[in-house]
């Protein structure tokens, strides 16, 4: 059975300043997506973070908060819901910027 969290790291530039390289976040299951919601996708070589812009018809449109630094539905349009591996709601690391996300 698969968990209903997982950890994940934040990398490069494309979420500052919401996220910072080396962030690690919980990421949870989620059943409804909203606009504004930070979430991890599963990409074909790698784990994303991103900003959740809308939600249609099975499909997630997604941004990164620093756009120039972002590879994003922009470039490989919206996603299938079943892409997304869940909500990132807390920050666990590092220790000073430790908190729920918002």
């Amino acid at each position: 059975m698969n968990k209903p969290w997982r950890r994940v790291e934040v990398h490069g530039d494309s979420m500052r300043p919401a996220l910072q390289p080396g962030d690690r976040l919980l990421v949870v299951r989620w059943p409804r997506l909203r606009p504004g919601h930070l979430v991890a996708l599963a990409r074909p070589d790698r784990v994303v973070v991103k900003r959740v812009q809308a939600v249609d018809h099975g499909m997630v449109t997604v941004a990164g908060d620093n756009a120039e630094a972002s590879t994003d539905s922009r470039h490989f349009g919206p996603v299938p819901r079943a892409h997304v591996l869940g909500r990132a709601v807390y920050r666990y690391a590092p220790t000073g910027r430790a908190g729920r996300l918002h």
